[in-house]
């Protein structure tokens, strides 16, 4: 299967009443459960590489590797540069193969943002890249307070630049541990139907089951990011493979018991948002 770009995936999942799953990367573990998930949904699915796996893991080595896993799926899988803030770094994620990138100018004012979404658009859309963009803030759950998007700003950037899908702020927040954020559906469904691009919710984890399927099956939010949730369920798995068998040392003896757990949380969250 060919590597695919956000904008045909969001476009055919939008069109069928159905979600794609963003699922945070954070190593080679996580891509193997990820996309052997898919595959049994079969469905599509983004990985994605965001602050934190970059600054573990270089971007010449994230890129390829997310490529590799991609080219030998037998669903598209859509290699996703998550959360950039400047040009510089958009440019590195093209060059190491990422086929989607997102800049995130959320924290600058408008003006700024459709400024520097802009440019990225231009720069990503000549080398076959899609792109998404963010207005209004997301915040994260315990320290920064998300700021709800304006649907007259989504409109001015969308119509002024044409992202291939836009993040919004709704009562989401990024690192929430439990399914309690309250989403302001009637936002999300005013913004939709004002801006032609597909939209996106980051900090899904917070969101709960119902309310991501229930969003993903009326057309109005085509891609739900997922982090925390999976990254609990690998943690958990991790302390109960030590906890079982205390002697355990080998590091691909460890790996390989998180394997099943993941996959099967990874498999839920998709097959939610079919």
């Amino acid at each position: 299967m060919t590597i695919a770009s956000l904008e045909p995936v969001l476009f055919h999942a939008r069109q069928n009443r159905q979600a794609i799953a963003g699922l945070v990367v954070l190593g080679w573990e996580d891509v193997t459960a990820f996309v052997a998930a898919a595959e049994a949904e079969n469905m599509p699915v983004i990985l994605q590489a965001g602050p934190g796996c970059r600054a573990h893991t270089p971007l010449s080595i994230l890129g390829p590797m997310l490529r590799y896993a991609a080219e030998r799926a037998s669903v598209p899988i859509v290699c996703h540069f998550d959360h950039g803030y400047e040009i510089k770094e958009i440019e590195e994620a093209i060059e190491a193969g990422f086929s989607s990138v997102m800049i995130d100018g959320s924290k600058k004012p408008l003006s700024q943002n459709i400024e520097i979404t802009g440019r990225v658009v231009s720069i990503a859309h000549k080398a076959g890249v899609s792109v998404e963009g963010e207005i209004g803030f997301v915040g994260y759950a315990g320290t920064k307070s998300s700021k709800g998007t304006k649907p007259s700003d989504a409109v001015k950037l969308v119509e002024e630049i044409g992202v291939d899908a836009l993040a919004i702020s709704a009562g989401n927040i990024h690192l929430q541990t439990d399914s309690s954020a309250i989403i302001d559906e009637k936002l999300v469904q005013k913004i939709s139907q004002k801006i032609a691009c597909p939209i996106v919710l980051h900090g899904a984890s917070g969101i709960p089951y119902q309310v991501r399927r229930r969003l993903a099956k009326s057309g109005l939010v085509s891609k739900f990011n997922i982090g925390t949730e999976l990254r609990q369920v690998f943690g958990n798995s991790l302390r109960d493979t030590l906890a079982n068998d205390p002697d355990l040392f080998d590091r691909l003896a460890i790996l390989s018991e998180l394997h099943t757990p993941l996959f099967d949380a990874t498999r839920k969250v998709i097959s939610n948002l079919k």
